[in-house]
């Protein structure tokens, strides 16, 4: 199994939960701050590795008018910000492959957003920075295509790769979850993320924007962790039917604590858990 040190901890299917959390985008820098500081002081409590996370670009909303968020020089300055002042590693996503140096300047982890997973000259470009590479596995593709994706980055030098699942489309406005898929994916001998926040969209939902379906976050998010894999994608808000992206999909901040807590608790006995061959 390929684990990825970063900081203080590991990356690994069989190592202790990560939690990549944080806002869907950069809003402001005052939320930002408000937001890593929950994250930060209740993973801390519960033994939780925590990596911070916020866009500074949504490039793929539904709408002209949506926003989109503070942008580049901006956006870097606040995850900076973020990441000296509760010392934690980050994580953001690229749209641009001149995008790519900078950001690994300050993230230790860059994203690579599911719809531009194949897009050769990103996916190289990303390759070729030091920092931990994180593919959302596309909506419009099977697990088991992630292995062209890892062999093209890795053919550009970077072997530094986490797998993330966040659904698949079915029919008009819906993901689903197929719960094998995290077993293919740990098949291909990467860490695997589950984003639970955007599982639960429902794309183009609202016509001009995503729906999504809070209220399964938890259900779903323990599905995910009972997969025995490295960790959890989750955003939160602290008034997520406000929020300028995707809040109805955002955990309410006021339920951080006990909702980590109950996932904490499952990822723990999952891999105390022994294993079992039964091919």
């Amino acid at each position: 199994m390929n684990d990825l040190e970063l900081r203080d901890f590991t990356i690994g299917n069989n190592k202790p939960m990560t939690l990549m959390g944080g806002v869907n985008v950069l809003e402001s820098r005052d939320l930002a701050m408000k937001v890593a500081e929950q994250f930060k002081l209740i993973s801390d409590e519960l033994g939780i590795n925590y990596i911070f996370k916020g866009s500074f670009d949504k490039a793929n909303r539904s709408s002209v008018s949506s926003f989109r968020g503070p942008g580049l020089e901006e956006g870097l300055k606040i995850l900076q910000e973020v990441s000296t002042e509760f010392n934690v590693s980050t994580v953001t996503d690229i749209h641009e492959p001149d995008q790519a140096m900078p950001v690994s300047e300050i993230c230790e982890v860059v994203q690579i957003p599911a719809f531009l997973a194949r897009q050769t000259d990103l996916v190289v470009a990303a390759a070729k920075t030091s920092s931990i590479l994180q593919f959302k596995k596309p909506q419009f593709l099977s697990a088991p295509e992630m292995k062209n994706i890892i062999e093209k980055c890795e053919s550009a030098g970077n072997n530094k790769i986490t797998l993330c699942e966040r659904g698949n489309s079915f029919g008009y406005n819906n993901l689903i979850v197929d719960t094998l898929n995290f077993q293919i994916l740990k098949n291909l001998n990467k860490p695997t993320i589950f984003d639970v926040t955007h599982s639960l969209q429902l794309p183009g939902g609202l016509g001009n924007a995503a729906g999504g379906r809070r209220e399964y976050l938890l259900s779903l998010a323990k599905a995910g962790i009972s997969q025995g894999i490295a960790g959890l994608f989750l955003e939160a808000h602290p008034d997520p039917d406000n929020a300028k992206c995707d809040g109805p999909c955002a955990l309410r901040l006021d339920m951080l604590r006990p909702f980590l807590k109950q996932i904490k608790d499952l990822d723990n006995f999952i891999k105390n858990q022994e294993a079992l061959d039964i091919s």
